[in-house]
C-alpha cells in the first residue's frame, strides 16, 4: 500500500539510497528539498522538519516533504509549499514530486501526487497549483491526470517554458 510519510531518523539509509540512486544517474534530484548533504542525518532531519515551520528560513514559504513508501523503499518524494509566493506563482507552485528513477513507469507519480493533494486539502489548500517544464511530458499527463486544468504558462528568462496548472481541492 502507497502512503506518504515525513522524514524521520530511522529513514537513514533509504533516504541516502535514494539521493544516490538520482545522483549516479546524473539527474538533478526532485523535489529539491530533499536534496541536501545527508551524511550528517540528524541535521537532514532536522533541516527539513524545520521548514513546516518556517524555522531558519524567513525567506521562503512553510513547506512540509513526504517520501512516497510502500512500506519496504521510499520510491519519491513530495514538497508541498502551505503557501506561494511571486516565484512559486510562476515556478514550483505549491507542490513539488519526483519519483527515483528506478521506480517510474509504474504510475507512482500519478498516486504520489494525488495522496499529496489529500495532504495539501489538511493544510487548508483549497485550491493547488502545480508546475513543469513544458518538455516534460510525463510530469504534464501525472498533473492531468489528477485533474489540472491548464493556466497561461509561463517563459523563464532562459526562454524555458513553464507549463501551470490548477487543481480545485474544495469539496
Amino acid at each position: 500500500m502507497l502512503r506518504l510519510v515525513k522524514t524521520s531518523m530511522d529513514q537513514e539509509a533509504k533516504v541516502i539510497d535514494f539521493l544516490k540512486e538520482w545522483r549516479e544517474r546524473g539527474e538533478t534530484i526532485v523535489p529539491n528539498a530533499v536534496d541536501r548533504d545527508a551524511s550528517d542525518f540528524a541535521s537532514y532531519v532536522k533541516q527539513i522538519r524545520d521548514k513546516e515551520l518556517r524555522v531558519n528560513n524567513v525567506s521562503w514559504v512553510p513547506s512540509t516533504t513526504y517520501w512516497l513508501t510502500d512500506g519496504e523503499e521510499l520510491l519519491g518524494a513530495a514538497n508541498i509549499r502551505h503557501e506561494l509566493n511571486d516565484n512559486l506563482i510562476n515556478f514550483g507552485g505549491h507542490i513539488g514530486y519526483g519519483i527515483k528513477p528506478s521506480a517510474r513507469g509504474r504510475g507512482l507519480a500519478t498516486k504520489q501526487l494525488e495522496l499529496a493533494l489529500e495532504k495539501a486539502k489538511e493544510l487548508g489548500i483549497e485550491r493547488a497549483l502545480i508546475t513543469c517544464d513544458r518538455t516534460n511530458v510525463a510530469s504534464r499527463q501525472v498533473i492531468l491526470n489528477n485533474g489540472g486544468v491548464p493556466d497561461t504558462p509561463f517563459m523563464e528568462g532562459s526562454g524555458k517554458v513553464v507549463e501551470r496548472f490548477w487543481i480545485e481541492l474544495k469539496g
